[in-house]
């Protein structure tokens, strides 16, 4: 290893004094996608952090691995991170193991793997089935650019906004979902995003594994009639050139109407009226209090 000011040149197979960070894929569903090398790493390690050790335990016994087992999860990372951080600076060599997937995609093992780069530690990888991507290559959308967005905000208003900001993009978006949230994130993005192309993917590479194809208002449809069980993987198709043109041009689109038609044009599309005067202000790079009282006092002087 070859330490910089600034930075570390990491030789992986090399020897050292410090032990090495191994971020272990798992499968994601079929115990049959397990990799010969992610068993063989899972025995010849000291220790495995589990983001949980109930399912973990489950798959060291299905491939005969005793390695000692700790949790590392998004409650205890800080306490826990330094226990690791310590453990490989004493010349312990770690695997990290999500519940599914890659470790470090939309979980803790992100940090830990940072943690270890902060302290020159070799962090290697394992790789091996990763939701997204599974869902990607089977989704029939374009897979040439893509943005892994991973969840979406819980909160209505936040997780719009946060769709608004990927309004404009021309790849191919990927999602992670709740069964409890599906149907409402999709019922967003049919309203920011416009009825869009779809691929929804569930219980990937399990037993009932489904996948769900078509515009948003057909998927919206389908999971009606849908038991919404196991977690959801959503590729969407990025914008096309034509409705990018659209926004383009239409970036101003409120300009000739009143502040309350703004506001108004917002409510038509679904917003609560507190929500289109936030973005009626947005819009205008206006204090949002003088938009809601122009916009109530307009519509108290109407009363």
């Amino acid at each position: 290893m070859e330490k910089f000011n600034d930075g570390f040149i990491q030789n992986s197979f090399s020897s050292q004094e410090q032990g090495s960070l191994y971020l272990v894929a798992t499968p994601i569903g079929n115990l049959g996608d397990m990799t010969a090398r992610a068993i063989e790493v899972l025995k010849d390690v000291d220790m495995i952090a589990a983001e949980d050790t109930r399912q973990t335990r489950k798959l060291l016994s299905a491939f005969d691995i005793h390695t000692k087992l700790v949790s590392y999860h998004e409650h205890n990372k800080e306490q826990q991170g330094q226990y690791l951080l310590e453990q490989l600076q004493a010349g312990s060599n770690i695997a990290i193991v999500s519940d599914a997937g890659l470790p470090g995609i939309s979980d803790p093992g992100a940090d830990i793997a940072d943690l270890a780069i902060s302290a020159s530690i070799p962090v290697i990888p394992i790789p091996g089935a990763s939701a997204s991507l599974t869902a990607l290559t089977a989704s029939g959308i374009n897979t040439d650019r893509f943005v892994f967005y991973g969840f979406l905000n819980r909160q209505r208003s936040k997780r719009k906004k946060e769709l608004e900001g990927l309004k404009a993009l021309p790849y191919t978006l990927i999602f992670y979902e709740s069964p409890h949230r599906v149907k409402d994130c999709l019922t967003d993005m049919h309203l920011v995003l416009g009825d869009r192309r779809v691929s929804i993917g569930r219980e990937l590479t399990k037993k009932f594994e489904q996948f769900i194809r078509g515009k948003i208002t057909f998927c919206l449809e389908a999971l009606e009639q849908q038991k919404l069980l196991g977690e959801f993987t959503i590729v969407v198709e990025g914008i096309s050139k034509e409705e990018l043109e659209q926004v383009l041009t239409n970036n101003q689109w409120w300009e000739g109407q009143s502040i309350t038609e703004h506001v108004e044009n917002y409510i038509s599309q679904g917003n609560s009226s507190k929500e289109a005067i936030k973005l009626a202000a947005n819009d205008r790079s206006l204090p949002k209090r003088d938009v809601y009282q122009e916009y109530h006092s307009l519509n108290d002087n109407n009363s």
